[in-house]
């Protein structure tokens, strides 16, 4: 399995994922500064993976602080973690992550800056491992949704490479892969900076299963045709009633599969639940640099002049949703109730 993040000696590895996949690049550092820019750059991406990189990016600041004393560690931390949250606002994992931090160094007490600093290690690897486990149980569970001899349209991506595990979305067709389940996986090409097939298509490839690569508008073709029988995406956020915010194009894929009649799962971690928000609307969406758009691989290929709308994200209504597939159970319509089960009991399958 591809490791996206390597926590060893206080250092932070990481692969840079905008140098795929062409080159396989880790970068190692410890210093919290470099982990924030690789998340806002993309270098680092992927909610869950976001998470996980700004919890050790936390204990870089508390380990580089030049003070000696636990106040002022803390304050190092603080201005850390001011910073990674200024980074990317959509996937709440960064900030349910940075939250935990902040609760876990409150444990710590006021005592020495050593104390601190392993209080903060600590959690930072309960959150690391609690995501390989989550993205285990997340392709056990979602693989029991996809029926044999199947083919697969997922979006964007949402594989190892967006977490600290197997990934989301791609666990599922992972798990369903290994049952002997998947006939194929298409790829949308996921513009405009093509995660699909820089990342997603490399991962699938990896995984030894049949990759077809499409450009975002052909979707609707394969679907039409009756070539796709489940689509898997992941998640950046999702709302208390069932709402979800994912790489853009992902609401009109899911209108697409409510056309024809194809089953729409989304696959995330629990984490990745905002039970704060109500609704889709209060989702922050982040918008990215124009270049993204008129450029491709530094070369301008659009009109000098042009105006640029170009949000990271799109928001999918839930009443496109056939099912919320978590590492606690699988939600279903209505979600108000379905999401709310899963922080209650545990288990909404």
């Amino acid at each position: 399995m591809i490791t996206t993040l390597r926590w060893t000696d206080g250092r932070l590895g990481f692969i840079d994922q905008t140098r795929l996949p062409a080159e396989e690049i880790t970068v190692d550092t410890a210093d919290y500064r470099v982990v924030c820019e690789a998340i806002r750059s993309l270098r680092i991406r992927g909610a869950p993976a976001i998470g996980v990189a700004a919890a050790f990016a936390l204990v870089l600041a508390a380990r580089a602080s030049a003070a000696r004393d636990g106040a002022g560690c803390r304050a190092a931390v603080a201005e850390a973690s001011r910073a990674l949250e200024a980074t990317r606002p959509t996937a709440v994992n960064l900030f349910t992550a940075l939250r935990r931090m902040e609760r876990a160094a409150g444990r710590a007490g006021e005592g020495p800056a050593a104390a601190l600093i392993a209080a903060l290690e600590a959690e930072a690897k309960a959150i690391r491992d609690e995501d390989v486990a989550s993205c285990r149980a997340i392709g056990e569970r979602g693989a029991q949704l996809i029926a044999p001899g199947s083919s697969v349209l997922t979006h964007c991506n949402a594989g190892a490479l967006a977490t600290a595990g197997e990934g989301t979305a791609l666990a599922v067709i992972a798990a369903a892969a290994r049952q002997g389940k998947i006939v194929r996986a298409y790829v949308d090409e996921t513009r405009p900076l093509l995660q699909g097939s820089r990342l997603t298509a490399w991962e699938l490839v990896a995984l030894g299963i049949e990759t077809v690569l499409i450009t975002d508008s052909t979707a609707a073709t394969v679907l039409r045709r009756g070539d796709v029988h489940a689509v898997v995406v992941g998640a950046d956020r999702i709302a208390a009633n069932g709402d979800t915010a994912n790489k853009v194009g992902t609401y009109p894929l899911a209108v697409l599969a409510s056309r024809h009649g194809v089953p729409f799962y989304v696959a995330a971690p629990t984490t990745t639940i905002d039970p704060a928000l109500p609704s889709g609307e209060a989702i922050p969406i982040e918008e990215r640099e124009a270049a993204e758009v008129t450029d491709v691989a530094g070369v301008r290929i659009a009109a000098r002049g042009v105006r640029v709308f170009a949000p990271a994200f799109d928001v999918t209504p839930a009443a496109l949703i056939g099912a919320i597939i978590t590492e606690r159970g699988v939600a279903r319509p209505p979600y108000a109730e379905s999401i709310a089960g899963l922080a209650g009991s545990g288990d909404a399958a």
